[in-house]
């Protein structure tokens, strides 16, 4: 499905907007501004430099265009028949000093939130966009996972190591995908290759990670807002891959330990099935047969109905958790999704749980005692993750509404076309497309997914984030 962006320019509608998202910012029930201990603290930090030096292999990153806070850097290779893969993952665990004014601050935040005029990061920015972050050319203590993977794509033997590293170059997703169309060779050459082959294996396992359309705030050039909706390049979800080839490593790690902390998500019922399936029968592409990762994968992307399933789809994936052990293995340690144990691990300076699974991992590969700040704290990150996960919840659907509303503002009291995505009684979820903006919205009498219907816009309340419309 190609990007689509729908545009607030500079304007009445554009300052009311600015105004009502700083209000989201403020209302957010949490931590804005860095204290002055803390902010004092993560200046003063130093760590230890590793006595590992793989500052030889030219690892690179990969991340949306612009990013500060980098927290993997990738190295691929060719090891005769299979891959040779390094995850390098940037050593917050180094920089934060248990029990500081640091680590106090990261709790109560629990993870960095992207508001679309600007970020509550997780850490001090000079550590976050700093001196942790791997930025290229520079020198940067990292944990570093290691794979041999065989022909496959199957990981054979991995390890963790703390080491000095240097990245070469910062990618982002839109320039690599083009220099890949073109066959061009780069740092990323073989992520393609890679990624397809761990695809392949998540689809053995019977997993189906679900890669959602983008919806995405963001400032333009112009001073003004957009959305812009479209499915992650191809880039991205075989990048994502590694992502989770290392988070299913450190839980393998921790669960052979028996102490860590486990994402999780149960595995959908059978009703949840019998109403997915009815879904996308009534959106006009049943699935008949086969599990339904597999259906899930052979989507077409460029169809329009593509983007209702898989927000159908969803409802399959609820119930995400954390689940912590220290001594018995919890009987149910698999992320649905996935199709296999699955920790957090590659991006501690942006999410507060990474940094304890990868203490925990990096002290069971060097065969010593897990450190006790994080074994006596294990049991309060389920808590702190969850409350954090909502706040940034709220923000981003808050935000949403927000400029959907700017956007339809100048067509109070005109007539669009809507396409109804999902039917609840009397009312739907319907798409319009220009302005590209989903919303609820009444629908006339015996109208089903896939259909067009016309709306009348009513009213749009950019402060409360409210449209209104009659059939």
């Amino acid at each position: 499905m190609p990007q689509r962006r729908s545009h607030v320019a500079p304007s009445a509608a554009q300052t009311e907007l600015a105004a009502a998202l700083a209000a989201l910012r403020e209302s957010l029930e949490g931590p804005t501004e860095f204290p002055a201990a803390v902010l004092d603290e993560a200046e003063a930090t130093t760590v230890e430099t590793p006595d590992l030096d793989l500052r030889e292999i030219p690892f690179a990153t990969l991340d949306p265009l612009g990013s500060r806070d980098l927290d993997q850097a990738f190295h691929l290779e060719r090891e005769g028949s299979g891959y040779a893969v390094r995850y390098a993952i940037a050593d917050v665990p180094g920089f934060v000093a248990p029990g500081g004014a640091v680590d106090a601050e990261a709790r109560r935040r629990g993870q960095t939130l992207y508001a679309a005029d600007g970020k509550v990061p997780l850490h001090p920015e000079v550590l976050s966009e700093g001196r942790a972050s791997l930025l290229p050319d520079v020198d940067r203590p990292a944990l570093v996972w290691s794979f041999a993977l065989d022909a496959k794509g199957v990981v054979t033997r991995f390890r963790l190591e703390r080491a000095l590293v240097r990245s070469r170059a910062q990618l982002d997703y839109a320039s690599v995908q083009e220099s890949l169309d073109r066959g061009e060779e780069g740092p990323a050459s073989l992520l393609p290759e890679i990624g397809a082959l761990r695809v392949e294996q998540e689809a053995l396992r019977g997993g189906a990670s679900l890669n959602m359309p983008n919806e995405e705030v963001i400032r333009t050039v112009d001073g003004g807002y957009a959305i812009e909706r479209g499915h992650p390049l191809p880039v991205e979800e075989w990048n994502a891959q590694l992502s989770l080839m290392t988070g299913m490593a450190a839980a393998s790690l921790m669960l052979e330990a028996g102490i860590g902390i486990l994402r999780t998500m149960p595995q959908p019922d059978e009703s949840a099935f019998a109403a997915f399936r009815l879904q996308t029968e009534a959106l006009g592409r049943p699935w008949t047969a086969g599990r339904y990762g597999d259906y899930l994968r052979g989507l077409d992307r460029a169809d329009p109905m593509t983007l209702p399933v898989l927000e159908a789809a969803a409802s399959l994936f609820r119930g995400a958790g954390y689940v912590t052990f220290d001594g018995a293995v919890p009987s149910d340690a698999e992320q649905a999704a996935i199709a296999a144990p699955y920790a957090h691990a590659t991006a501690p300076l942006r999410r507060l749980v990474d940094r304890w699974t990868l203490a925990i991992c990096l002290a069971i590969s060097e065969d010593r005692p897990v450190p006790s700040w994080a074994r006596e704290s294990l049991n309060d990150l389920p808590g702190l993750m969850q409350e954090s996960g909502q706040r940034a919840s709220r923000l981003d659907s808050a935000t949403v509404n927000c400029v959907e509303a700017a956007l339809l503002s100048p067509l109070v009291g005109q007539e669009v076309t809507a396409t109804v995505i999902e039917v609840r009684g009397e009312r739907a979820t319907v798409q319009i497309a220009d302005p590209a903006v989903t919303a609820s919205a009444p629908i006339p009498a015996g109208a089903a997914p896939g259909d067009v219907v016309p709306l009348r816009v009513i009213r749009a309340d950019i402060a409360r984030g409210e449209i209104e419309f009659a059939v």
